[in-house]
């Protein structure tokens, strides 16, 4: 038993390096990526950081606009980088740079930019949980990543929709699918192609409040009650496929 648990042990310590290493090298990345933004003034430079609250993404909103149009390269390399860089570490804060996104840019590219930066983010997570994280998913979350590995298998044949369905509605944290998606053997292609269409709804909704960044007090008021009343219609149909199929089966076995 002593010899299993050194291993694991082991195996924990060598992941937890792994997993620091990667976060630098990220971090290094991030602060290249910043280093080649505009001279901006010290006040700026105060705002320049991950929103945590309405102020902040206002401030921040503030300073990225005024730049945007001559340095437009750079500003969109930077969000883009810090969009998937919260993503892939499960860092709190990419719903404010969502909003942000409706501020920024027209709707059609603010929805196709987070959609892609929440599929390329949370993929990136799913690797780094695939190459580090199963010794702490089998460690922390064994009951939780039971119950949903049962989900999965439930669902197998409509994985895509079942996927969108998750990201749409709230029942499970985006950081725990992201995490124990490849412990459970949830495919990366199917993962990518599900979260892309399935943070499309969510994000609509903070796109849209985006247009109105200057009117907003927090983040919750970007959601209505009519906007949750879509999402819902919107996650029912996603998972409609696999219910009727169910259904036929049933019906024909």
């Amino acid at each position: 038993v002593s010899e299993k648990a050194c291993v694991e042990a082991g195996s924990a310590r060598m992941s937890l390096l792994i997993l620091v290493s990667i976060f630098l090298s990220a971090a290094f990345v991030m602060f290249l990526v910043y280093k080649n933004f505009p001279q901006l003034s010290e006040e700026e430079r105060v705002n320049m950081k991950v929103p945590r609250d309405m102020d902040d993404a206002k401030a921040l909103g503030k300073v990225l606009s005024k730049y945007k149009d001559t340095f437009y390269v750079q500003v969109l390399v930077a969000y883009f980088a810090t969009y998937i860089f919260l993503q892939t570490f499960a860092i709190p804060g990419s719903i404010f740079l969502s909003i942000l996104s409706g501020f920024l840019y027209p709707f059609p590219l603010a929805l196709f930019l987070v959609c892609l930066c929440s599929g390329l983010g949370a993929s990136f997570c799913y690797m780094l949980s695939y190459l580090v994280g199963r010794p702490v998913v089998y460690k922390y979350l064994t009951e939780k990543a039971v119950k949903w590995s049962q989900q999965v298998e439930r669902h197998r044949e409509h994985l895509i929709n079942y996927i969108i369905f998750l990201r749409i509605t709230p029942f499970l944290p985006n950081w725990f699918i992201n995490i124990t998606s490849p412990v459970i053997n949830v495919p990366l292609k199917v993962f990518f192609i599900g979260t892309f269409l399935g943070v499309a709804p969510p994000s609509f909704i903070a796109i849209k409040a985006g247009t109105t960044l200057y009117q907003l007090t927090t983040a919750g008021e970007a959601v209505s009650w009519n906007s949750v009343f879509v999402l819902m219609i919107l996650a029912l149909l996603s998972i409609l496929p696999a219910i009727f199929q169910k259904k036929l089966k049933q019906k024909f076995e």
